[in-house]
C-alpha cells in the first residue's frame, strides 16, 4: 500500500500523530469569541474526545481545552496530515467507487493551501465556510468513502460522518446537511454557540458541499454583474476608463478584480489582511498592491485618463478609498461590497481606523466592543456611498449582507419613510431578469483526471455545444449564449484555474444537458477522463434568499425555502452523486437556506440518463417558481421547457390588472 492510500484508509490513527508544526505563511482564522460557559466548555471538550479511544483522553483533554481558549473552536490540529492536503487525479484515490474517488478529490481540492482561504481550519473561503469542523472528521471521511461500495451512502451530519448506510445504485452516494437548526436557534450568537460545541457548521454554499472550484467560481458571475453593470454606464460597451471600486480578497471575493479586469475597467479592491491582498498578487488576480490613500489616488487617476485596464488592491479599509476619493473630488462609476458581511462580527467585515492585529484582538476579547466599531464603521460607509451616488454613482449590493447590517447598524440606507433598501440588489437590477428568470446560472465542472489537456478538451465541447444553440435560440436569450461562448473561450488565458481542472459557465437547463452529454459521450470514446459536475448554489433554484438569489421574488414568498428543499430531495432521486442542504450561504446564518450537488459522468447509459432527468429538475424547479410569482422572463422560459418535455405540467399564473385591485382601495 502507498503511502498516499494508507494516510487516505487510516481514518484514526493506531497512534498519537505528533504535534503540528504551524506554518507561519499560512492564512489563519481569526479566533472566536468566547461564548462557552464552564458547562459548555466541558461538553465541548466530551464531543471531541468522542472521536478518540479511552486512553488517549488525559492528554488531549488538555490539549482541546487549550485549542477552545486559544481559538475558539478545537479543530484538533495534531490530526491534521502532515503533508499538505490537495486534489490528485482520480487514478490516485483507493476505493471500491469510482463515484467515491471523485467525492475525495473533490473534498481535497476544497482543503488545498492553493484554494482553501484558512485551511488549518479547514475553511474554504467566506470567513467561516468549512469543509469540516475538525481533523478527525476529515479523517472518517476519507476512510469511509476509501471503504464504500456503490450500494452504501455516507451520512452527513454539519462535517460529521453518521456513517455509511445501505442504499442502492441510484441513490446519492453521500447525503449532505449543513446548520440544519431549529428555526428559533439560527442566529449569529447561535452558530457561534454550536459550532463551538462542535454540533453543527456553517458550511457556506460550495463549502461543505465539496464544489469549491477556487475564485473561479464566482468570477463568471462576477464578470457577467460587473460587465452589465458598465453596459449601464456606457451601453456602447467603451468601457475604457470605468472605475468599479469594491472591497474583499479572501475567498470568493479575489474574484472582483479579475472580473473588471477582463471587463476592462479600472477596479480598486480594498482589502486588510495582507496575506489576502498578496496572495491575489502572486496569482495573478490583482496588478497592483498600493499601502497609501495618496499614492492610490494618483495612480488611479493616471490609470483611468490613459484609459488602461487596472486592477488595484488597496491594503487598507474600504471607508478611507470611498472617502479618500470623495475627498479627492475623484468620482466613482459604479461599486459594490463582497466583503463577508454575513459574518460581520468574527472576522468578515473590519472597523476603520484600526490594525488589522488590534482589530482581531478586540474581536475575540470585547466582542460588544468590536461589534460597536463595526457599526460605527458601516455608518460612515454608507454615508461615504451616498455622497458619491449623489454624483451619479451607481451602487448595489452584490448579496452578501451589506444593505442588510447597514441597515441594522442605523446607517442612511433605506428609502424616505420606508424599510425598502435605497440601492438594489445586484439579483434585482442584474441576475434576476436577465439569468435566473431565463434559467442561465453557473454550470460548472471539474476534470476528474487532472489534466490540463482534458479541461482544454471540455472547453471546445462546451464552446461547439453553444454555438449550435445560438443558431436555434430565441432572440431573448442570444445575449447570454453570446456572452458564455466569448467567456469560455477565453477562460484559458485569463489563468483561471487554481486547484482542480475546473471550468464555470452560466448555462440554462438545456445548455447544461447538451453540454453534458456531450462531455459524457467524450468520456465513453476516450477522448477525456471522468468529469464532475456541479453549480453554485447561487442559481436558478437552488437557493431561498430573500435579499439575494430571491430578492427579484415580489409575490412575497422571497421568505419560503420550499424551492430549495425541493431543489435538494427532487435531486437525490433523479439521479445527483451527492447532495447537500445548508443554512447559511454568502447572506448568513437565519438568512438563506440553499441546496446543491454533485455527478459524476463516466461515459456510461446510466450517466446519460441521470444528467437529463436531474438537470432538467434542478434548472426548471426554480423557473416553474419564478413563473408563479409573476415573472415575465419566467413565464416564458416555463412555456419552452413545456414544450421541450410534453411531461413537464406546470400551473402558470393568471395576470389581474393593476387597476383592478387599486381600485378596491380607493376611497369613496
Amino acid at each position: 500500500m502507498n503511502k498516499f492510500h494508507q494516510q487516505l484508509q487510516e481514518g484514526i490513527p493506531s497512534s498519537l500523530p505528533k504535534a503540528l508544526v504551524f506554518d507561519p505563511e499560512i492564512n489563519r482564522a481569526p479566533k472566536r469569541k468566547d461564548i462557552l460557559s464552564d458547562s459548555d466548555k466541558k461538553l465541548a471538550i466530551r464531543n471531541a474526545l468522542r472521536y478518540f479511544p479511552s486512553e488517549w483522553h488525559g492528554q488531549l483533554a488538555a490539549e482541546f481545552l487549550e485549542e477552545l481558549n486559544a481559538y475558539g473552536r478545537v479543530y484538533m490540529y495534531r490530526f491534521m496530515p502532515k503533508d499538505f492536503v490537495s486534489a490528485r487525479s482520480i487514478e490516485e484515490y483507493p476505493g471500491n467507487s469510482e463515484q467515491a474517488k471523485a467525492l475525495m478529490l473533490m473534498i481535497q481540492n476544497n482543503l488545498d493551501p492553493k484554494v482553501a482561504q484558512h485551511p488549518y481550519e479547514l475553511i474554504t473561503y467566506g470567513g467561516n465556510g468549512a469543509v469540516f469542523q475538525n481533523w478527525a472528521q476529515y479523517r472518517l471521511v476519507m476512510k469511509y468513502l476509501s471503504e464504500m461500495t456503490d450500494e452504501q451512502t455516507l451520512v452527513m451530519y454539519s462535517g460529521h460522518p453518521m456513517g455509511l448506510f445501505p442504499s442502492s445504485k441510484n441513490a446519492p452516494r453521500v447525503v449532505v446537511t449543513n446548520g440544519m437548526m431549529i428555526p428559533n436557534y439560527s442566529k449569529p450568537d447561535d452558530w457561534e454557540k454550536f459550532n463551538a460545541l462542535g454540533v453543527t457548521q456553517y458550511g457556506q454554499m460550495t463549502a461543505g458541499s465539496y464544489m469549491y472550484i477556487g475564485p473561479q467560481g464566482i468570477v463568471h458571475g462576477t464578470t457577467i454583474t460587473v460587465l452589465n453593470a458598465a453596459r449601464m454606464k456606457r451601453p456602447d460597451g467603451n468601457f475604457k476608463g470605468l472605475l468599479f471600486v469594491t472591497s474583499g480578497l479572501g475567498g470568493m471575493s479575489g474574484a472582483q478584480p479579475k472580473a473588471a479586469k477582463i471587463a476592462g475597467l479600472v477596479s480598486v479592491t480594498a482589502e486588510v489582511n495582507p496575506k489576502a491582498a498578496y496572495k491575489r498578487q502572486e496569482q495573478g488576480w490583482v496588478d497592483v498592491v498600493i499601502e497609501n490613500i495618496d499614492e492610490l489616488i494618483t495612480q488611479v487617476e493616471q490609470a483611468r485618463k490613459a484609459g488602461e485596464n487596472t486592477s488595484f488592491a488597496y491594503l487598507g479599509n474600504i471607508v478611507d478609498v470611498w472617502e479618500g476619493f470623495e475627498n479627492a473630488g475623484l468620482t466613482i462609476d459604479f461599486g459594490s461590497d463582497q466583503t463577508s458581511l454575513h459574518n460581520p462580527f468574527a472576522g468578515g467585515y473590519y472597523p476603520v481606523g484600526m490594525s488589522y492585529e488590534a482589530a482581531n484582538e478586540m474581536m475575540a476579547e470585547q466582542p460588544e466592543n468590536f461589534k460597536e466599531e463595526v457599526y460605527k464603521t458601516l455608518r460612515r460607509h454608507a454615508q461615504a456611498i451616498n455622497k458619491q451616488t449623489a454624483k451619479g454613482t451607481y451602487f448595489f449590493d452584490y448579496g452578501n449582507a451589506f444593505l442588510l447590517e447597514a441597515g441594522r447598524a442605523g446607517a442612511d440606507v433605506f428609502k424616505s419613510d420606508s424599510q425598502e433598501f435605497k440601492y438594489p440588489s445586484y439579483v434585482q437590477d442584474i441576475m434576476g431578469p436577465l439569468c435566473f428568470d431565463y434559467g442561465f446560472g453557473p454550470f460548472r465542472w471539474v476534470c476528474a483526471s487532472g489534466k490540463p489537456e482534458d479541461l482544454d478538451a471540455t472547453d471546445a465541447i462546451a464552446a461547439t455545444v453553444i454555438e449550435q444553440m445560438l443558431e436555434e435560440a430565441p432572440e431573448e436569450i442570444k445575449p447570454q449564449l453570446q456572452d458564455n461562448l466569448h467567456w469560455v473561450k477565453e477562460a484559458k488565458k485569463n489563468q483561471l484555474v487554481v486547484g482542480s481542472q475546473a471550468r464555470i459557465l452560466y448555462a440554462d437547463a438545456q445548455g447544461r444537458m447538451r453540454i453534458a452529454a456531450a462531455f459524457n459521450e467524450a468520456i465513453k470514446n476516450g477522448e477525456i477522463g471522468p468529469v464532475v459536475l456541479g453549480r453554485d448554489h447561487h442559481d436558478v433554484s437552488g437557493t431561498d434568499s430573500p435579499y439575494r438569489e430571491t430578492s427579484n421574488i415580489y409575490d412575497g414568498s422571497q421568505f419560503t425555502a420550499d424551492m430549495a428543499v425541493q431543489n435538494f430531495v427532487g435531486d437525490a432521486f433523479r439521479g445527483a452523486t451527492w447532495v447537500s442542504l445548508h443554512n447559511g450561504g454568502g447572506v448568513g446564518w437565519g438568512e438563506v437556506i440553499n441546496g446543491g450537488f454533485g455527478m459524476f459522468l463516466d461515459g456510461s447509459e446510466e450517466a446519460d440518463q441521470k444528467l437529463k432527468s436531474m438537470l432538467f429538475w434542478d434548472v426548471n424547479n426554480g423557473i416553474a417558481r419564478r413563473n408563479w410569482a409573476r415573472n415575465p422572463h419566467a413565464m416564458s422560459a416555463i412555456d419552452r421547457a413545456m414544450q421541450s418535455e410534453p411531461k413537464l405540467k406546470v400551473t402558470k399564473p393568471q395576470l389581474v390588472e393593476d387597476t383592478l385591485i387599486n381600485n378596491l382601495f380607493t376611497s369613496s
